[in-house]
């Protein structure tokens, strides 16, 4: 199979680099949701929102996919059990830091939240320092089939554990586009929110459909959050997903919604990143909670 990179691709990369003189934090390569991905660096330290596990069970997990083993990291309540899951999904970075803060996030809001490492395959993300290498030398080779695979076994996973059959799914850039992905895919979803992933493309071996491509086969509703200032994600394809989703005989697609937000870029919830926007990270997480709450994941 092709592992070249689409022109698609290569500009939500683009997206990414915004040169900025902040301040540098260490990051720890090989522990998932230990410190920050090498490319990132250096991050706003400033903006960076730390999540205590004060009352929460966190740890690195490894679930068994086939004869290997998926690491992710979770994070719930302590003593709590038949808890509703949310899947978290990574950004190209993998799941470093803010991920996991996303993770206790939600944990302390009563749910057992799940990151699983899509990437361990191919590589370890965060000790890359140059975003078009991590993108040609990893994520460009992650099959779509691959990790609705992984997916599937994580939801499995949360099922024989503390989590109850309440599940939804929230991804982050490339993450948002597995999550419209994975609600036409599995079952068991309930609610899913994508946050700034792209919707259309071109087909290829490792990502033969896109999500506009599966609007009549979504199984639960989809809440995307995306930016008017997106370079890589350019609003006229979120109007063009609008469209597939109001037309569409399935009734998830119809109840999908999109908040678009003004003047924010791309990535504009990474609160480690200098395309952090306050005031629209903030309401798209209220968004986010209420859109699950209101389709029973909660």
């Amino acid at each position: 199979m092709s592992s070249m990179l689409t022109a698609e691709t290569i500009t939500d990369a683009q997206a990414l680099f915004v040169k900025t003189p902040l301040s540098r934090r260490t990051f720890v390569a090989g522990t998932l949701g230990a410190g920050f991905a090498a490319a990132v660096m250096p991050v706003a330290a400033q903006n960076v929102i730390k999540t205590d596990s004060v009352g929460l069970d966190v740890a690195q997990v490894h679930i068994p996919v086939g004869v290997e083993l998926l690491p992710a990291y979770v994070a719930k309540p302590t003593g709590k059990t038949a808890l509703p899951v949310i899947l978290v999904v990574q950004e190209i970075f993998g799941v470093h830091e803010h991920i996991a803060d996303v993770c206790r996030r939600f944990a302390k809001l009563g749910y057992l939240a799940i990151a699983p490492e899509l990437y361990f395959r191919q590589g370890d993300p965060k000790a890359y320092t140059d975003i078009p290498k991590l993108m040609t030398d990893i994520v460009s080779k992650v099959p779509d089939a691959q990790v609705m695979s992984d997916l599937d076994a994580t939801v499995s996973w949360a099922l024989a554990k503390d989590g109850s059959e309440k599940i939804g799914i929230t991804g982050f850039c490339w993450g948002g586009r597995i999550t419209w992905m994975f609600a036409a895919h599995n079952k068991t979803v309930k609610a899913a929110v994508a946050w700034y992933g792209r919707l259309i493309g071109q087909p290829s071996a490792m990502s033969p459909t896109h999500p506009i491509d599966v609007v009549n086969m979504l199984n639960a509703p989809v809440l995307g959050l995306y930016g008017e200032a997106d370079t890589g994600i350019p609003v006229d394809t979120v109007w063009k997903m609008q469209e597939a989703l109001k037309a569409s005989t399935n009734s998830n697609a119809r109840k999908s919604e999109f908040k678009i937000y003004e003047q924010a870029p791309h990535a504009f919830h990474a609160d480690y990143r200098p395309t952090y926007r306050k005031e629209a990270a903030e309401d798209g997480w209220k968004r986010a909670i209420a859109w699950f709450k209101a389709n029973a994941v909660a």
